[in-house]
């Protein structure tokens, strides 16, 4: 799937002060500005705006981004955001610890394993957790991860089908030593599958939507719902960059509260703005959304309050872990950070 192209919200700002200026109005006062003065303050609001650049992949847990930048969110609360899509989880981590990126949309897992290896990093947003919209997919003649013995198997490597499979597969008393293993990016393991290349498909929506649409024949084996949270996303965020632009980070996160919100109180138009971000068809996501939860503020604050954050993390570390996708474990209250989570 091709790269979108980096996208500027600040420039939403920008036209609506420009098409303000050229409105006509009937009888200003005296005292109101010009609008060459108009376009100057807007001008210099967008150059004071501090840039964060994000880096998202299309994941329909994601999406709250997407609704944010369509709806003006980002202008909205004065942040010059930078969404940066990336196809594959390899390129977002190395260019997140690069420093490439400010902050990341990350799978748990992918978070813990930057910080265990030195990356200084914080999470500060729990977004999503998938139950049915990763999955491990086949053909009919496969009926369930048993059935997996001997059979070659695509899935994308140290990403969340790799920490669902390899979950899936020991649930099963397997290991990956009891298949024939094809890595590939997610995006193109449901191909593989419909092409007959492989027995079996780990991947996530929208291409189990998609895989399943082309051949009526496949059909769902396994779901990331076995374990809930074990296969969920977040918002990392440097380290460095966090404490130096505190408040950008607390617009940042209330941006994704009103997004999600936007979705609630508007699911199809809400769900149309993801689907178009993915390249999918919005008709093919319904039950694609049903397999995801998005976490708001309120959550948030409970869930780092209570422990609850910290036990989801747990959990994800030991099963990565125990798969040797992780190898050593880092204190996990020291990544999670709630300062940025509001009142």
């Amino acid at each position: 799937m091709p790269k979108r192209p980096i996208l500027f919200a600040a420039a939403l700002l920008l036209m609506a002060a420009l098409a303000a200026c050229s409105a006509a109005a009937p009888a200003a006062p005296a005292n109101a500005p010009d609008a060459s003065s108009a376009t100057a303050a807007a001008s210099e609001v967008a150059s004071a705006a501090v840039p964060v650049r994000i880096g998202t992949q299309p994941w329909i847990g994601y999406g709250p981004w997407w609704i944010a930048q369509e709806q003006g969110l980002f202008a909205k609360h004065g942040i010059d955001a930078q969404l940066v899509d990336f196809v594959q989880d390899t390129e977002v981590n190395a260019a997140f610890a690069a420093g490439q990126m400010d902050v990341a949309n990350l799978a748990t897992h992918t978070a813990i394993k930057l910080f265990a290896n030195g990356v200084d990093l914080r999470i500060v947003l729990l977004e999503d957790a998938s139950t049915t919209a990763d999955a491990v997919i086949a053909g009919a003649d496969i009926g369930s991860v048993a059935d997996l013995k001997g059979q070659t198997v695509a899935y994308e490597e140290g990403a969340t089908s790799d920490l669902l499979l390899n979950y899936a597969l020991q649930q099963n008393g397997m290991s990956l030593s009891d298949i024939q293993t094809a890595p590939m990016p997610a995006a193109d393991a449901g191909s593989a599958l419909i092409a007959k290349q492989v027995a079996a498909a780990v991947t996530y929506e929208p291409y189990i939507s998609a895989a399943m649409a082309q051949d009526p024949a496949v059909q769902v084996i396994y779901t990331a719902a076995a374990d809930p949270g074990l296969i969920s996303d977040v918002l990392a965020v440097r380290t460095e960059f966090a404490q130096e632009n505190p408040e950008t980070m607390r617009a940042l996160l209330q941006v994704w509260d009103e997004a999600v919100q936007f979705l609630a109180d508007n699911p199809d138009e809400g769900r149309a703005i993801i689907a178009a971000a993915v390249e999918s068809d919005p008709a093919e996501l319904v039950s694609a959304f049903e397999g995801v939860e998005f976490y708001t503020l309120a959550q948030n604050r409970t869930g780092m309050a209570d422990g609850s954050t910290l036990a989801i993390l747990e959990d994800v570390q030991g099963v990565a872990q125990a798969i040797g996708l992780i190898e050593q474990a880092p204190d996990l209250s020291a990544l999670l950070d709630a300062a940025y989570l509001g009142e």
